[in-house]
């Protein structure tokens, strides 16, 4: 009986190690070699393709189930979930709500009906908060068969549930140990190679080989996400002795970037296995971390970020001047402190395609493992990259001023909704400066009438003299 079982055990070792010869030559073949080199086949467009025909598709059959079933398909609201009026300033209103008789009285007074504007717009804040909104994932206008985004619709037509679960063992079955594979190599790659480069003596071939490694390595793990990139305006590229600066929606912004160049990245030393890696990227290519304490010293910050630029040698400075990750919907308040720096900055514009997956990462949702499972367990990351015109700061601008006009124009080329708002309200409670501020308007309307109503008063005076 024991003999009788080894042609079977044989039998299963050699399919096991088929099967591991046929998975890593199709990489390889497919995905390593033409990754070293840049070029594409064109698979991963053509899968894009595919899947747009057959959420099309999806869509008829949900719609058909529902008229069926005498059901309303879910409509996300796209203009907001109230129908917010025009925006005026507070005195405007003040005014409309007060009426023309609130200026007869010799004496500015408190009057009830101003309650009702701080009472709309703070209902409309709680209802229809446009900051809230932007940590949260965006919804669809029609579903993707995945159940991260479902309102239940893969129950309407029995067609769609199969085609539903097909895709579940399409993606946990095939895709993700594809791309687990993928990104382990191209990580490993980026550990290895980056340290034995970072051994050369030569500091210009030392440069030269490091630029193409990383480029290989983020090839590989852009792979690794089935990402789909176009890039457009490759002219204003961020040169040398610059600073880039992008809205940032995720993680893998970086990665995105560093696919069609090489920068120097900008932030907090780690550790464990991204500790590793940040020690052997810095090895071979001049990225700038900071340890813990040394963060919140903007002068030591701005001083490594302003002699790093001074050298035309070095590669651009990557930096997300948002400081955290925001649903690329909006783009909230860019940080001055890259905008303070004497140098050339090239904004970029990120635009998802959340139809394929929700690239956005929630950091107070889900942890960064867990994230990249998601990014990995979704049928592709599809996005567009805008380089825009390079821009300097001008005479008599100062950092928030230059800040904010590269943050509209990086808005307006990628769609983004421009928001005054601080990012840093994601953990944080509103400051009491904007308080203030609303109280200061409020007080000015208190003065303005009292200047008003005197002016009218004196206007009637005189009226009355001469009559």
């Amino acid at each position: 009986m024991t003999w009788s079982t080894f042609p079977v055990d044989n039998l299963l070792c050699r399919c096991l190690g088929i099967s591991i010869t046929v998975w890593w030559t199709f990489l390889f073949v497919f995905i390593i070699i033409p990754a070293v080199f840049g070029v594409s086949f064109g698979m991963r467009r053509f899968y894009m393709r595919t899947l747009l025909k057959i959420f099309e598709w999806a869509m008829l059959r949900m719609e058909m189930g529902a008229k069926e079933k005498n059901q309303e398909l879910y409509k996300p609201y796209s203009n907001g979930i109230i129908a917010k009026e025009p925006p005026s300033s507070l005195q405007q209103e003040m005014q409309e709500l007060r009426g023309s008789a609130g200026c007869l009285r010799s004496e500015p007074e408190f009057e009830m009906a101003d309650i009702f504007y701080f009472c709309r717009r703070g209902v409309e804040s709680i209802v229809d908060d446009e900051v809230t909104k932007c940590f949260s994932a965006q919804e669809l206008e029609s579903w993707n068969l995945l159940t991260r985004s479902n309102y239940n619709f893969r129950h309407i037509s029995l067609r769609v549930t199969v085609l539903w679960g097909f895709g579940v063992l399409v993606r946990y079955g095939v895709l993700l140990p594809l791309r687990v594979t993928l990104a382990v190599t191209g990580i490993s790659l980026l550990l290895v190679l980056t340290t034995l480069v970072g051994f050369l003596p030569n500091r210009e071939l030392r440069s030269f080989l490091s630029e193409k490694v990383h480029l290989m390595c983020y090839r590989i793990c852009v792979r690794a996400l089935t990402a789909i990139i176009t890039y457009h305006n490759r002219e204003n590229k961020p040169q040398n002795g610059g600073i880039c600066v992008a809205n940032h929606t995720t993680p893998i912004d970086v990665i995105i970037l560093a696919n069609d160049g090489c920068y120097s990245l900008v932030g907090q030393a780690h550790g464990g296995l991204m500790g590793m890696i940040q020690r052997a990227m810095v090895k071979s290519s001049p990225h700038i971390w900071f340890e813990r304490s040394e963060v919140k010293d903007r002068h030591l910050v701005a001083k490594r970020l302003g002699d790093h630029v001074a050298d035309k040698t070095k590669q651009p400075i990557l930096i997300f001047p948002e400081g955290t990750c925001i649903n690329n919907t909006s783009v909230m308040m860019f940080k001055k402190g890259s905008f303070e720096i004497a140098c050339t900055v090239y904004p970029v514009a990120i635009k998802y395609d959340p139809r394929f997956g929700d690239a956005f990462w929630n950091s107070s949702k889900f942890g960064m493992v867990n994230y990249l499972l998601r990014m990995m367990s979704s049928w592709a990351i599809v996005c567009s990259v805008w380089y825009l015109p390079p821009m300097n700061r001008e005479e008599g601008e100062d950092a928030v001023q230059f800040a904010n006009r590269v943050k509209a124009a990086i808005a307006a080329q990628g769609g983004l909704v421009d928001l005054i708002w601080d990012g840093g309200l994601k953990r944080t409670k509103v400051k009491d400066a904007f308080k203030e501020e609303q109280q200061k308007l409020y007080s000015q309307v208190l003065v303005g009438d009292r200047s008003q109503c005197s002016d009218m008063n004196h206007l009637a005076v005189k009226v009355h003299i001469n009559v």
